[in-house]
């Protein structure tokens, strides 16, 4: 079959998403919301996070058309060079398309999360099963038009431009966006996360969403900037850095190409499915509900894929093994990953039992079990990259991503309707609805934040099996690049090759001085609002004693959360940026294999180390508020506290903003590979 048909059959295929997401967007909307109290809190918490985005978004806009108008000057040739000018120009304009659309992702995911976290509250009076449909089919309409507008995007670029390398410049539009906006708001959100844990529950002892509270309504944004719009434009990114560098390796072969593009098609259609049939009995577990759901997709996926692969000439078995392989791996990983972060298996339960002697034994346990979690995963990738190269060579692993993204629409929606659930336990407290509304509200909350280790662990692993194919994408840049200049061609990276381990060790040196640049930027913001919060409480006569009429000033800590987080989030960014450019310009392409190969490894490696430990830090801590282990107000209650502040920035902040980092840099040597080729001094 033509590569025409597969773009129009990805256009349709989007269109169908599009018009599936605006049925459940209207079913949400018709759900009822009456009580005042939560009304005005929703609208609090959907002001401030429109007010963060806004601002963040001008800034990321400025830094955008620099990058535009640099990439339009010197990529792929520099202009001046003769040569195909329209191609910078094309270059430019993808790059723009690919902010633009990743923008547009993060964006309604504020509007869906905002408008359904309300609704989830007043849902749970009735019950677990509606409060759980309304957070699900709220995470679901993000989900769907995060993957529709990723397949949308990438046909359209590569049908305009006719040439695959121009897919990498709307993927490092896409990623370098999600890099800035995950950081964003990943320290926004842990600044009022920690901040409102601290001074609340620590040192006064009151509910975790006590309006007296100044920081709770910044706490709420922030699980919609850090945790919705921030995860839609990271795994936004990740989708179209998947399908880029597999394009991009696939070169001319039709074959290879329509396969893409039919298994990113496919995958789409098994997330309507899986969403579609997403179901909870009247006292169901949401866990096990969200699950379910996630498997129900992954086999239709298998089924639909194989069907395609029997039907349609050229398409190879062992490209529909490696994308399976791909696949089932990355549901593998999510499975280990429950095992370390679930409330119901022993590990938590070994964190929070722990968590009597002290908080250091709560920081040691949960350091121990992060490290042994990451194992699973990163042996899962290496055996899916492995299983996949012997099936199909680079391209195998380029699709092996492929297949473990396909799903990426379901596990959108599951990551979606944590923080939609999150909002509306904190809604139902604020709000008086009553201690089983909040029960309720807590099982469906403990469940997001179970599943939301589960889909990081995912992404993250994704993500690994993306930049091993980019590193292919690298490679197939560089080549052609070496092969215009009359220089040998690059076959693999030779480790005793001193150039190549010179980039191995800047590589690896990366993600550690990234991680830490994020978590001094949550730490320096926490003390500015423990410190604004102190004040509050100190000089608002009756907050304390929560008296009639007065109130808190919420916008106080809301702006101090947003100056700090938009302060701080080009620093890390740039960083990684600029260490890769100068690598590559000290030692040319050789030295930019190793630099990632360097990266990727100790990027995973410490990205599911702090997704699992915060998972497992914060789970402990409900676990304990369940009634555990002494309960709320105990020493083992306050020490998981402390835990999961630790857990906070590990897990929402660095953690999945690792994955993002690794794409970026990967991206960006793929970019400038035959400017590294021209100007290196030691390549």
């Amino acid at each position: 079959m033509e590569t025409e048909y597969f773009y129009l059959l990805s256009f349709l295929t989007a269109a169908v998403a599009f018009a599936f997401a605006g049925y459940l967007y209207l079913w949400v909307k018709r759900q009822r919301t009456v009580n005042e109290k939560i009304i005005e809190v929703s609208e609090l918490i959907k002001q401030g996070a429109n007010t963060f985005m806004s601002r963040e978004y001008k800034i990321l806009a400025k830094f955008g058309f620099v990058i535009a108008i640099i990439i339009m000057l010197l990529l792929p040739k520099p202009i001046w060079s003769g040569g195909e000018w329209q191609k910078n120009i094309m270059m430019g304009l993808a790059y723009i398309a690919g902010t633009i659309l990743s923008a547009i992702a993060g964006k309604i995911g504020i509007l869906v999360a905002t408008l359904s976290n309300s609704r989830a509250a007043e849902g749970a009076q009735e019950g677990i099963k509606p409060a759980f449909l309304i957070g699900f089919r709220g995470g679901a309409v993000m989900g769907l038009l995060v993957v529709g507008c990723s397949l949308l995007g990438v046909a359209a670029v590569l049908w305009v431009a006719g040439d695959a390398s121009i897919l990498l410049g709307f993927s490092f539009g896409a990623s370098s966006l999600a890099l800035f906006a995950k950081a964003g708001g990943g320290i926004f959100t842990k600044t009022a996360d920690i901040s409102a844990d601290l001074t609340g529950k620590v040192e006064l002892g009151i509910p975790e969403d006590d309006p007296r509270n100044p920081a709770v309504i910044a706490d709420n944004v922030g699980d919609n900037v850090g945790d919705v719009a921030g995860m839609g434009a990271d795994l936004f990114d990740s989708n179209v850095a998947a399908m880029a560098s597999a394009l991009v390796i696939a070169g001319t072969n039709v074959a290879n190409i329509s396969m893409v593009f039919c298994y990113a098609i496919l995958g789409l259609i098994a997330s309507i499915i899986g969403i579609a049939t997403a179901r909870i009995g009247k006292n169901g577990n949401p866990t096990r509900a969200l699950n379910s759901s996630t498997y129900v997709t992954t086999a239709a996926f298998l089924v639909l894929s194989a069907g395609a692969t029997a039907l349609f000439e050229g398409f190879s078995w062992k490209i529909w093994g490696a994308s399976a392989v791909g696949l089932l791996v990355g549901v593998i990983i999510g499975i280990t990953t429950d095992y370390f972060t679930d409330d119901s298996k022993p590990i938590v339960r070994k964190a929070a039992h722990a968590s009597n002697s002290g908080p250091a034994f709560t920081i040691l346990t949960g350091m121990a079990y992060g490290f042994i979690s990451a194992m699973p995963a990163m042996v899962g990738i290496a055996i899916s990259a492995l299983v996949a190269f012997k099936l199909g060579g680079i391209f195998g692993i380029s699709m092996a991503a492929v297949g473990m993204l396909s799903i990426v629409g379901m596990i959108i929606s599951n990551d979606a309707y944590g923080p939609i659930v999150d909002n509306a336990r904190g809604l139902a407290e604020m709000g008086g609805l009553g201690e089983e509304t909040i029960r309720i509200a807590d099982e469906l909350d403990s469940a997001g934040n179970t599943v939301k280790a589960v889909t990081k662990g995912f992404s993250i692993s994704a993500a690994g099996l993306t930049v091993i194919s980019l590193l292919g994408a690298f490679m197939a840049e560089a080549n052609s690049a070496l092969l215009a200049a009359g220089k040998e061609l690059i076959t693999g990276f030779d480790i005793m090759d001193p150039t190549v381990f010179f980039g191995i060790l800047v590589g690896a040196s990366i993600p550690a001085v990234f991680s830490a640049m994020l978590i001094l930027g949550v730490d320096k913001n926490a003390q500015r609002m423990v410190a604004e919060i102190h004040h509050q409480f100190d000089t608002i006569v009756g907050l304390k004693e929560g008296k009639a009429g007065v109130k808190p000033d919420y916008d106080k800590c809301i702006d101090i959360a947003t100056t700090g987080s938009l302060k701080e989030l080009i620093p890390a960014g740039m960083m990684s940026i600029v260490s890769t450019i100068a690598v590559g310009f000290i030692g040319g392409p050789l030295a930019i294999g190793g630099f990632l190969l360097g990266n990727i490894v100790s990027g995973l490696l410490i990205a599911l180390f702090m997704s699992n430990a915060g998972g497992l830090w914060d789970n402990a801590k409900k676990y304990v508020e369940a009634g555990n282990e002494g309960g709320k107000g105990s020493k083992a209650h306050k020490a998981a506290v402390i835990g999961d502040t630790v857990g906070d920035p590990f897990k929402d902040t660095a953690g999945p903003s690792i994955n993002t980092q690794i794409t970026v840099v990967s991206l960006v040597a793929s970019l400038l590979s035959s400017l590294f080729v021209a100007f290196s001094i030691f390549g």
